[in-house]
């Protein structure tokens, strides 16, 4: 063999060895995560609020018309310009302006379709009185009716974190327009300095009790409730809600009760008190919640069996 051939043939072998390395550290390489989409002032700020408050009120109205019940929603997604609504379960009959999307589980408006026309007496009650925002998913404000779980919200993640979120979602139902109607009771710790730090709260609506059987005792009571509208109409757009959504009667506000997870596993028989239109938000792990939040260091948020995406939790959009 002469000299050149040797050459090529040491070459041609380097070369391989060299596109081989290339192939298995490209393997290696995990994928790049998508950039982040910044949130608008559109989505993070209090219109945000206001225009789904809005298009939940007009959505109660065009039922009413409609002579339906209210859609089961476990989730709403604003995007600044749409308005989306999440359902648990198939649905394709969705009223004007909505539309369903072919799997009917999901409900989109444009947001220019919201304004203006009158949406009735009964339409201006707030259906979904315990819907938070959890967080930014994309850029998109998503938010979950937390009255969906059929027993108690565990928040997890570290102490600090899972303040922070709960104590976002206190102060949107405390302060943000979808909440108007809900009332708020913190348990025994939950109701700490440590825990309420930062609040600044002054509400009828905000409530601290010792114990969870005192906690559930108590009743909401819709005459504290932020509401422009008669109790008669919030009960009639609340009657639309039928099977395993939320319920409220006359003169009863949904509940949104926050305890810590060892007063929890002390206290949990008393949970068989808690209504259908209230909700159970437990700091800390507690071994019988129907979901579970866990709040990640970088400041995501796993949603566990609902599926959704949160890459900035509520509690870091301040």
């Amino acid at each position: 063999m002469n000299l050149s051939v040797l050459l090529a043939v040491v070459l041609g072998l380097a070369l391989l060895g060299a596109v081989a390395a290339l192939i298995l550290t490209e393997r290696k390489t995990p994928a790049a995560a998508p950039p982040r989409r910044p949130a608008s002032a559109h989505v993070k700020g209090r219109e945000a609020l206001d225009a789904i408050d809005l298009g939940l009120r007009k959505l109660a109205a065009g039922c009413v018309r409609a002579g339906r019940a209210l859609p089961d929603v476990y989730a709403v997604v604003y995007s600044g310009d749409h308005l989306t609504l999440r359902l648990a379960g198939a649905d394709p009959d969705a009223p004007e302006p909505w539309s369903a999307d072919d799997s009917g589980e999901e409900w989109t408006v444009d947001s220019a379709r919201l304004g203006g026309g009158d949406f009735g007496d009964a339409g201006a009650a707030q259906p979904y009185s315990l819907a938070v925002t959890v967080g930014l998913d994309q850029g998109d404000r998503v938010m979950v009716d937390l009255s969906r779980a059929s027993s108690a919200i565990a928040v997890t993640g570290s102490g600090r974190d899972a303040q922070q979120l709960v104590r976002a979602f206190v102060t949107e139902l405390i302060t943000g327009p979808v909440g108007r109607l809900a009332e708020v009771t913190l348990v025994g710790s939950a109701a700490s300095a440590e825990m309420t730090a930062g609040l600044g709260l002054r509400s009828a609506r905000l409530n601290t009790v010792a114990t969870l059987e005192e906690a559930l005792a108590r009743g909401g009571d819709m005459s504290h409730a932020d509401s422009p509208v008669s109790s008669s109409a919030v009960t009639q757009v609340f009657r639309l809600i039928e099977g395993s959504s939320p319920v409220t009667v006359q003169g009863r506000a949904p509940r949104l009760i926050v305890l810590d997870a060892a007063q929890f596993a002390d206290e949990k028989a008393a949970v068989k008190g808690l209504d259908a239109s209230d909700a159970l938000l437990v700091l800390g792990d507690a071994a019988d919640s129907g979901w579970r939040f866990e709040v990640g260091a970088d400041g995501s948020l796993d949603t566990g069996p609902l599926g959704l995406r949160i890459d900035v939790h509520a509690g870091r959009l301040s």
